[in-house]
């Protein structure tokens, strides 16, 4: 870490700022890589950097003619850059007092001269510099110091819009989880007035169909309730298998055993995948007996299988047909969005059924 002489006074606000807008370590960018050139070329020298100053190094963001990715931060040149909002201008380091010592200059890459404007955001912080370098001392004219204040306000812009479409992402996210949070709220509340209006003493026969009702309505609020307690891009499947199959095994009072290969599944896959586990499982409580298995297998393809231990699918039983239950045809629709296929037949360790679901690990 560099002395605290070295660092601006609010060098803590100042590294805030850095992390907000998240570029350090960042890929490469031909926006910020063509700005770099321009500079150069205006001033008729070798080497143009933009540079982002951390903690205890400067890393560039593009460094047009110098092959280096970032250096210690020493003072005398871009650290001491960023302890000002004007211009830092050496046209000879070695008759300056100010970069006398920094390694750049008293070692063998010989700088002797540096060109620099603040990289400062719009709430005052300096990030970093847009600098120029050449290895012989030169004269600056005012007109070249002017354009290089315009082409650093150009890399702010774009620092700008891709802080500004990070956080437009965030709050379309946020929104996107609080939406789905209150779906699941409702989902509940429905699935509770269900399972009330299913103990009524006037309903009869359909007390059963209004349980089953009840059920199903609060397996699908305990996938969303899921999904969206796993914020990233990718998710552990069968951990995620088994936290929803704990929920379920309660729901519908059936014992559920998950296992299988652990694999990274995409985001958007998870929630279908959970859907039909829901549906699969669901389906087995209702016209199976015994444990429910549900197994996740990676090869070349994804495989999940869901079992239970009853009697069996009847004779010629055909999960695509058009007289499938309701049950089935949503199933189907969820294979379809994953690019997979789904197969039945009867469980070859015992009694019971088995539904296969396979889809390509890419999905």
């Amino acid at each position: 870490m560099p002395a605290a002489k070295d660092c601006p006074p609010n060098e803590a606000e100042r590294m805030a700022a850095v992390r907000r807008y998240d570029i350090l370590d960042s890929p490469p960018d031909g926006a910020f890589d063509r700005i770099t050139a321009l500079a150069a070329r205006r001033f008729g020298a070798p080497i143009a950097i933009i540079s982002i100053v951390d903690e205890d190094r400067i890393w560039f963001k593009s460094h047009h003619g110098l092959p280096v990715e970032q250096i210690d931060r020493e003072p005398g040149l871009c650290a001491s850059a960023i302890l000002g909002d004007t211009p830092y201008l050496i046209e000879d380091a070695r008759r300056d007092p100010r970069s006398l010592a920094n390694p750049l200059v008293a070692g063998d890459f010989g700088l002797r001269f540096y060109a620099a404007v603040p990289l400062t955001t719009s709430d005052g912080h300096n990030l970093g510099t847009l600098c120029v370098i050449d290895k012989e001392p030169r004269a600056i004219k005012e007109e070249q110091i002017e354009d290089l204040k315009d082409l650093a306000s150009i890399v702010m812009d774009q620092l700008e819009l891709g802080l500004s479409s990070r956080q437009a992402v965030g709050k379309a996210n946020l929104m996107a989880r609080e939406i789905d949070h209150r779906v699941m709220n409702s989902l509940q509340f429905v699935s509770g007035l269900l399972a009330m209006q299913s103990r009524a003493p006037d309903v009869g026969e359909a007390a059963a169909h209004l349980k089953l009702a009840a059920n199903r309505v609060a397996a699908v609020a305990q996938v969303h309730r899921h999904f969206y307690a796993d914020a990233a891009q990718e998710v552990l499947c069968v951990a995620y298998l088994r936290r929803l199959c704990d929920d379920l095994a309660a729901i519908l009072g059936r014992e559920i055993v998950v296992e299988g290969d652990e694999e990274m599944v995409p985001a958007d896959s998870i929630q279908p995948i959970g859907l039909i586990t829901n549906e699969l499982v669901t389906n087995a409580a209702k016209h199976g007996a015994g444990k429910i298995d549900v197994t996740f297998h990676v090869s070349d393809m994804n495989k999940l299988i869901v079992c239970d231990e009853g009697n069996g699918l009847i004779d010629g039983f055909d999960p695509h047909r058009a007289t499938a239950g309701l049950g089935m045809r949503v199933i189907t629709a969820l294979v379809k969005q994953l690019r997979g296929t789904l197969d039945a037949g009867p469980r070859t360790d015992g009694d019971g059924a088995c539904f296969t679901v396979q889809f390509p690990r890419s999905s």
